[in-house]
């Protein structure tokens, strides 16, 4: 893909993630045509349909989580990590959820083309662990238990900011095993 190309698809999905969050599923073509700075032509040629963006959407978000994992794989402080990480899969679960609903009601496997982060999660999980950060007998699927009920609890209940920080300090305080508790790091 040319490097003109790439920089529009780039600003359209953004202002693809800026409009469905403003204008839900009813969002037009030409909305997110003119926040991007481009014709509707040229979202067309790239994403044929409406439901093609939005698998490209959560496509996107799920890559960009994966880059971000990578990045804390080798952060100087692992639980930190690892927490910041579980945060910004909160977040992130909670912006994709209309994405996702969106595929699904168009008949679309949400999944498809996904990267797995299972493997950079036990990465994160394991050097925790290793640093005394997590409580040694938290396997990959009570991590990947309760991850899966705050995203889905998030999603339902429309957690704000606040909520989600207070409901993951209780989560990461029963991860370390009672030491002092981190805090989720990211924003929404």
């Amino acid at each position: 893909m040319r490097a003109d190309a790439q920089r529009n698809r780039a600003r359209v999905l953004e202002a693809a993630e800026v409009v469905l969050a403003r204008d839900g599923l009813s969002a037009s073509m030409r909305a997110i045509a003119e926040l991007a700075g481009v014709g509707v032509g040229t979202i067309y040629r790239q994403f044929p349909t409406k439901e093609a963006l939005y698998q490209a959407i959560v496509i996107d978000r799920v890559l960009r989580l994966a880059e971000r994992a990578e990045q804390l794989a080798t952060a100087p402080d692992p639980g930190e990590a690892l927490f910041e990480f579980f945060d910004r899969i909160v977040v992130d679960a909670t912006a994709k959820k209309v994405f996702v609903d969106a595929l699904a009601g168009a008949g679309i496997d949400a999944k498809a083309g996904m990267p797995d982060l299972k493997g950079a999660i036990e990465t994160l999980l394991v050097r925790a662990q290793q640093a005394g950060a997590v409580r040694p007998d938290v396997g990959m699927t009570e991590l990947i238990a309760l991850l899966s009920a705050a995203c889905l609890a998030a999603q339902h209940n429309n957690w704000d900011d606040d909520l989600r920080t207070r409901t993951l300090t209780v989560v990461f305080d029963g991860l370390s095993g009672g030491k002092p508790p981190l805090s989720p790091t990211t924003g929404a």
